[in-house]
């Protein structure tokens, strides 16, 4: 799994798997779901993200595992 924010694109891109895209569907605005050949999704895009998260700061990122 990989996350990637982009400042100069205004994105975040998180990557769940490594195998091929096939098709990608945005499924609402802003936000663009990538699948591979078995229809399972297998990237998350958000875009305009300093809109949706006006006090974005990647530093304060918190990752946990349940």
């Amino acid at each position: 799994m990989k996350l990637k924010v982009d400042e100069q694109s205004d994105a975040l891109y998180l990557r769940l798997d490594n195998s091929s895209i096939v098709e990608s569907q945005e499924v609402s605005p802003g936000v663009v779901l990538d699948y591979n050949a078995s229809n399972q999704v297998v990237g998350i895009e958000i875009l305009n993200l300093s809109t949706r998260v006006p006090r974005l700061n990647v530093r304060d990122f918190q990752f946990q595992a349940v």
